[in-house]
């Protein structure tokens, strides 16, 4: 049975826009108090002023993920005010522009990997002590479809931290089972969010309308954060049923 979120603090990465905005609005809908962290504060305010509205709890908390300090600041800062960890949604991502082997610079790449995978340890890191004392706890690294398959489309810096991302969560669930702490990676195909606009082949709306939505993946999340702390969803693949992998597979 799915169990009721109220009491529950939920700590998302990339809140304030995209799966992190969605995923916060839905948590907090459930009952969670939810702390939004992002590198723009004005768009984390937004959304938790939309999430108050609704008569929910929200916190802001701005925060660059791939600052290691900076991390495990914010995470004392949400344990004096809280008093507790439950849920961590490692939503924060970013992809760049040149996405392949003649264009991708060290620069290119360390700006990548600094987010979507150190970023996603960093936070990891800050939260499992607090969960082991908890004996309790859940994280959700959203990862990506590209975490699972290899493609060309996503690029080599997002393929590989995306990869490397579902070896961390694998590690998580291994060390921490006997602590009740479990791990989710969440692995959602192509979502129509701020970042596909990031692209270097821009996208038509028609193509755009069949991609997964914010709110989709949303959902996911949701699931995973109400089910019993006995059970682990190791890996959830998610993808828009007009998969863009298959249908360039099945062109003549």
């Amino acid at each position: 049975m799915l169990e009721s979120l109220s009491g529950k603090v939920a700590w998302i990465t990339g809140g304030g826009t995209g799966i992190g905005q969605a995923a916060a609005v839905a948590l907090a809908q459930n009952g969670a108090a939810v702390i939004l962290s992002g590198r723009r504060s004005a768009v984390l305010q937004q959304t938790a002023e939309r999430i108050a509205a609704q008569g929910g709890a929200a916190f802001v908390e701005t925060l660059d993920v791939s600052d290691a300090a900076s991390v495990a600041a914010a995470a004392g800062r949400i344990m004096s005010r809280s008093g507790r960890i439950d849920i961590l949604v490692n939503n924060a991502g970013t992809n760049v522009a040149e996405r392949h082997w003649d264009r991708v610079t060290p620069e290119k790449w360390k700006e990548v990997i600094d987010v979507d995978l150190n970023g996603a340890f960093y936070c990891a890191r800050a939260v499992l002590e607090i969960m082991r004392k908890q004996q309790d706890g859940l994280i959700i690294n959203v990862s990506s479809w590209a975490g699972r398959f290899y493609t060309l489309l996503t690029g080599p810096a997002y393929s590989a931290a995306k990869h490397g991302l579902m070896a961390m969560n694998a590690s998580i669930n291994m060390e921490g089972c006997r602590d009740g702490i479990r791990a989710c990676a969440l692995c959602p195909g192509e979502v129509w969010t701020p970042i596909i606009d990031r692209r270097p082949d821009a996208l038509a709306e028609d193509v755009k309308a069949k991609m997964l939505r914010s709110e989709d993946v949303a959902e996911a999340i949701l699931f995973v954060a109400r089910l019993p702390k006995t059970v682990c969803i190791n890996e959830m693949i998610i993808s828009p049923t007009w998969n863009r992998g298959y249908i360039a597979e099945l062109a003549p």
